[in-house]
């Protein structure tokens, strides 16, 4: 490996080792952003709470993802720009340090956000994510600088082990606030906590990582920069012959990052489409978040030579690509049904009582009590994608009923000035509120209309049940109406069971075992193939075990499975993503990091949009989200194609010739 640099690494091994340790405290610092308020808090706080003056959730869902893409628009547009100028003026930590306030203070705000204040979340919440995805360039562009070429997988990985981690460790404790805390101050006071740990955790690195060198280019006024930043990134692109390999590998990252950004992005939402309950899907979200540490570590020393445990990691690796599958298909076909979480048998309409499925007041099944009137809203009214046939009631005597066989029943209906308050009743007796302890009254005042409020009522068994939503007789002053807008029941399958406690003792099982077995046979068996192992090799590892995960996720069918496929996915996600950031510096001529590194972003930006659009369209046309879960497998592949050809010697020579040129030229000067 040659030894030109245009950065100087300390040889002091404990300013060494600081240097690392500040730079990797940044992912621990801004992947509580990545958590709470990318994945699992603020969409959430969003639809229910911010948008809840919109007509639908759908209208909120869709303003929300709105907002995602003019934030990765933005960035994408800035970052090579960016980047270039950040290698002009010597201002890499300059650029992170603003994008990184502009993030913390955007983030900071949202704890003023309350009922009905989508407009200002939207605003806050673009501006949280340019800061996000805009220092992220930066910090991704350090690497070169605070890493020597032999030890960057190594330092990536560890970054990313330590944003599982510093990111895992908030959202548990966000999770703790949003259950103890009153009201919405939870998820508020959550946000708050996110902007604190973003700002404290980023010191380190403003501290202890020095400024890299600027080019050698003597340019002080804005204008110049500007203009030399477009000159200096035109003449890149129109060189693009000159960086084949990079390029050709860029090409490869956004294919294949597609996949992996959107197994992550759709992952709970497929889960909660197959069934599976909200807390065996946030459990499995905590779980990848801390099995992803020491996975990303193994995957991190997997390409480096001179390690001795190569062929003991890969061996463990490759193990667990064979067994989790095998074992999780098997468990949940011989084990019992209350164990594993398969689906039980579907409920049946008998006689006296309906089974699965929908019933509007046009339905039998669905009596309406007193003095009551069926309307249709139109789609567009409703922000809909079909009509809406609901029952307005008239007096106070209104009743609803709906005998179910079954055990849960999703009540949806609508909320607005003129509507009032309803009591519900369950076989006779008043429905106890499972968060409250107190009978439940179905309060559908609000300031605007909204269609489609929903509330999930759950029997303490299955069988038949009546279910029954009666006029309370309390109305609001300002409303001077006790009426409400009924719109739908619906019986839902079966409640899924599991044990999660025996299936997490399975796989630490599984995991034991595995340990055991590549410390015996590791060596002997997977010696040479270790030695073989690169950076690049070791990604197409990575995106073969994300295949069988793409065919395997078509399949299952149980929370055993999804919770062995939950570890699978730790196993590489963090890996892959640290070893594509090391490879790509490897590439990259360390006196264009902040250039390359914007591009790398604005890849990394399209396949956050293209992968998901991918997969809606795929589910649109198959009408299911099973066939969109298997055709994520074409970006795996064709991305490991487009790896495999890519020449990384010639691609280093190209960026070791471009840094000796600016050698040369600083020295000239």
């Amino acid at each position: 490996m040659s030894t030109i640099s245009v950065t100087h690494y300390p040889t002091d091994p404990r300013e060494y080792q600081r240097r690392i340790w500040a730079w990797t405290m940044y992912d621990w610092a801004n992947s509580a952003f990545a958590t709470t308020i990318l994945a699992a808090v603020l969409p959430i706080y969003f639809s229910q709470v911010a948008g809840s003056t919109l007509p639908t959730a759908a209208r909120a869902t869709s303003i929300w993802s709105l907002g995602l893409s003019v934030s990765l628009l933005i960035i994408a547009i800035l970052s090579p720009i960016l980047g270039t100028i950040s290698d002009i003026m010597r201002g890499k930590k300059k650029m992170l340090a603003f994008f990184a306030g502009l993030g913390i203070l955007g983030t900071a705000l949202l704890v003023l956000v309350e009922s009905g204040d989508w407009m200002l979340a939207s605003i806050l919440a673009i501006v949280g994510r340019i800061g996000f995805n805009g220092a992220n360039v930066f910090y991704d562009a350090l690497l070169a600088h605070v890493a020597r070429p032999g030890d960057q997988d190594r330092v990536s990985a560890r970054g990313y082990a330590m944003g599982y981690l510093g990111g895992g460790l908030l959202l548990a404790i966000n999770v703790v606030m949003i259950q103890l805390l009153p009201g919405t101050w939870g998820a508020r006071l959550s946000f708050l906590s996110v902007a604190i740990w973003w700002l404290v955790f980023s010191l380190p690195l403003l501290r202890w990582v020095p400024e890299p060198p600027a080019a050698a280019l003597k340019v002080t006024r804005l204008g110049e920069v500007v203009s030399e930043s477009f000159a200096r990134l035109g003449k890149t692109l129109r060189d693009i012959r000159q960086y084949r390999q990079l390029f050709k590998y860029l090409l490869a990252f956004l294919i294949y990052n597609d996949g992996i950004g959107t197994i992550i992005g759709v992952a709970a939402i497929y889960g909660a489409e197959l069934g599976f309950g909200s807390v065996e899907l946030i459990l499995a979200l905590l779980l990848v978040q801390f099995v992803g540490i020491p996975y990303s570590l193994i995957f991190g020393r997997l390409p480096t030579a001179g390690e001795r445990r190569r062929p003991f990691f890969l061996a463990f690796i490759l193990y667990n690509l064979v067994t989790l599958p095998i074992l999780g298909v098997i468990s949940a076909k011989t084990l019992p049904i209350k164990m594993v979480g398969s689906p039980p048998p579907p409920y049946q309409s008998t006689v006296t009582a309906v089974g699965e499925g929908v019933y509007t007041p046009q339905s039998r099944a669905v009596k309406l009590v007193g003095d009551w009137s069926v309307e249709t809203i139109p789609a567009r009214q409703a922000g809909l994608d079909q009509d809406l046939i609901y029952a307005k009631a008239k007096d106070s005597t209104a009743r609803v009923e709906l005998r179910f066989n079954g055990q849960k029943v999703r009540l949806t209906h609508s909320s607005g000035p003129d509507h009032g308050i309803w009591n519900v009743l369950l076989d006779g007796e008043p429905y106890i509120d499972p968060d409250t302890g107190k009978p439940l009254e179905i309060d559908a005042y609000s300031a605007s209309y909204r269609y489609d409020v929903s509330r999930i009522i759950v029997a303490e068994s299955a069988g038949e049940h009546v279910l029954e939503i009666v006029n309370a007789g309390k109305k609001y002053p300002a409303s001077h109406a006790m009426m409400i807008s009924f719109v739908s029941f619906e019986v839902l399958p079966p409640i899924r069971e599991s044990n999660l406690l025996l299936i997490l003792g399975m796989i630490l099982a599984v995991e034991v075992i595995g340990l055991g077995l590549a410390a015996l046979f590791g060596n002997p068996l997977f010696s040479n193939l270790a030695q073989r192992l690169d950076t690049k090799r070791s990604i197409l590892l990575a995106l073969v075990v994300y295949a069988v995960i793409a065919i395997w996720g078509f399949f299952l069918n149980s929370t055993i499975e999804f919770w062995f496929l939950a570890w699978m996915v730790a196993i590489v996600q963090g890996g892959s993503q640290a070893l594509s950031r090391s490879l790509y510096a490897y590439l990259s001529p360390a006196s264009k990091s902040g250039e390359f590194f914007g591009l790398f972003g604005v890849m990394e930006k399209f396949s956050a949009m293209i992968g998901p659009l991918f997969f809606a369209a795929a589910g649109a046309i198959f009408g299911s989200s099973r066939p969109a879960i298997l055709s994520i497998i074409t970006f795996f592949i064709l991305g490991g194609i487009l790896l495999a050809s890519v020449n990384v010697t010639e691609g280093r020579q190209v960026a070791e010739a471009e840094d000796a040129a600016y050698l040369k030229a600083n020295e000239a000067k």
